[in-house]
């Protein structure tokens, strides 16, 4: 099956399209599919944001859309970023400013409460109205120093509970496999799935 990402986040394409392609899917690019629409995410959670995104895009496409709403939600600061992670330094803030505000945010935390999960909604909606919901968590613990080059985001802050790495020192696959984001696009497949 073909959908479409309802991502303008290229680092977020390139995973959705390496998790869902040895599944069977295939993933284009709102570019692709002729689509310019980047909806408001008005939603209180990550799943109603997913599905604002998703909606906006099946509906400008005209086929089925798939949308991953995330962020990183931290034990000490009560949740936050959460579903304003891409958004906590200020509209045009890099990855590095967000880093930096969460960093400070947390002088003086010690590591036992430093505690932190990365959530992933999922929703995959198709032109006939049919939905597909699902979410996907990786626990961890948040870093006192960026460490790693691979990924983005919160990635070189963010250490993955059962490997001990921060995302960013993982590889690619490395990370899809324990990721929320793998987590949660695995749970969709398996939803996809022809039921027997």
């Amino acid at each position: 099956m073909t959908f479409v990402a309802a991502t303008g986040n290229a680092h977020k394409l390139t995973e959705i399209r390496r998790i869902l392609a040895p599944l069977g899917h295939d993933v284009i690019s709102q570019r692709e599919a002729g689509v310019a629409c980047d909806p408001e995410e008005t939603g209180a959670t990550f799943a109603e944001n997913a599905r604002i995104k998703a909606e906006a895009v099946c509906k400008a496409a005209g086929r089925p859309a798939v949308a991953d709403d995330s962020g990183l939600c931290v034990d000490a600061l009560d949740g936050a970023p959460g579903v304003y992670s891409a958004r906590y330094a200020g509209a045009h803030a890099t990855d590095d400013d967000r880093i930096a505000k969460l960093l400070a945010a947390l002088s003086g935390v010690p590591e036992e409460k430093r505690t932190a999960r990365f959530v992933s909604a999922i929703c995959c909606l198709f032109p006939d109205g049919r939905e597909i919901a699902v979410e996907g968590v990786c626990e961890g613990r948040v870093a006192f120093a960026k460490d790693g080059t691979d990924g983005f985001g919160y990635d070189p802050v963010f250490i993955e509970a059962e490997s001990g790495k921060t995302f960013a020192a993982l590889s690619g696959e490395e990370k899809d496999a324990c990721s929320h984001r793998g987590r949660a696009l695995r749970a969709l497949a398996e939803a996809l799935a022809p039921q027997d």
